[in-house]
């Protein structure tokens, strides 16, 4: 029997509230004595505000930053520097032996920029090739939490910003080679919800077939169906179980008595 372990993505949001953000840590690090743990974390809106002082105008597409070579000067010293050691500093203060990578330190994950599509082309976007098992397992057997920032690398020295969703579901179908693997996607809403602006219609499983019907009859908003195929997609990689809800009760998340569980059957 492999052994567990999970990969946790935290959300903007939690990351842009500091007392959020210490709560949810702190939990993460109780979690740390009895389980292999790979936390990985957006940037929130520091990098936005950063760029807007120094007057680099910031483009997004549906959702998605253009990462033009300026903004990825900000990028990576915002989420693979300040944020990421933020974050692997607090965990140390609560006693949780954590270490921060960007996807180029240890040549964690490979990536290579995206291909243009249509008339969209997104700058210094980077769409994962692999991510390094090994590495990821070594740290993980020495019971040290990795904590990694949405910055690739091409191996050509070329860094890339790469979406953080996409780099915890590449991670967790990589890990599930070697762990049984849950994937969370940890933020503020409650799970997926029927009703969007109500964290009471929250939806405790989805499999395949309800997901389809849900889609069918328009109850979920167009946000959360990025991170629903991204999940099927890693339960049809390997991932054990994928589980969407609020940061704030993450031992719940984990123990399956809150949120969303996502389930191939």
């Amino acid at each position: 029997m492999m052994p567990t372990a999970f990969v946790i993505k935290i959300g903007g949001n939690i990351v842009d509230d500091d007392k959020k953000l210490d709560a949810f840590l702190q939990s993460f690090a109780t979690l740390h004595s009895n389980h292999l743990l790979v936390l990985v974390h957006g940037g929130g809106k520091l990098a936005t505000k950063l760029a807007e002082r120094m007057g680099i105008t910031q483009q997004m597409v549906e959702g998605r930053r253009i990462t033009d070579a300026e903004t990825l000067k900000i990028v990576t010293m915002v989420y693979a520097g300040y944020i990421n050691k933020n974050i692997v500093a607090r965990l140390q203060a609560s006693g949780c032996n954590a270490i921060g990578l960007s996807g180029a330190d240890g040549n964690a994950i490979l990536a290579h920029k995206r291909i243009v599509s249509g008339n969209t082309d997104y700058g210094f976007a980077g769409d994962v090739d692999t991510v390094n098992t090994p590495l990821l397992a070594n740290l993980l057997e020495q019971h040290i939490a990795v904590v990694l920032a949405p910055i690739t690398h091409d191996k050509k020295g070329q860094l890339l910003n790469t979406n953080a969703d996409t780099i915890a579901q590449e991670t967790a179908k990589a890990l599930s080679r070697v762990y049984d693997v849950t994937l969370v996607y940890s933020f503020e809403k409650s799970g997926v919800l029927l009703d969007a602006n109500d964290n009471t219609t929250v939806i405790p499983t989805i499999n395949p077939a309800s997901y389809q019907q849900l889609k069918d009859e328009q109850k979920i908003f167009a946000g959360m169906i990025p991170k629903l195929d991204n999940a099927f997609s890693a339960l049809n990689n390997g991932v054990k179980k994928v589980v969407i809800g609020n940061a704030e009760v993450l031992k719940q998340l984990l123990n399956g008595e809150a949120g969303t569980t996502i389930i191939n059957e």
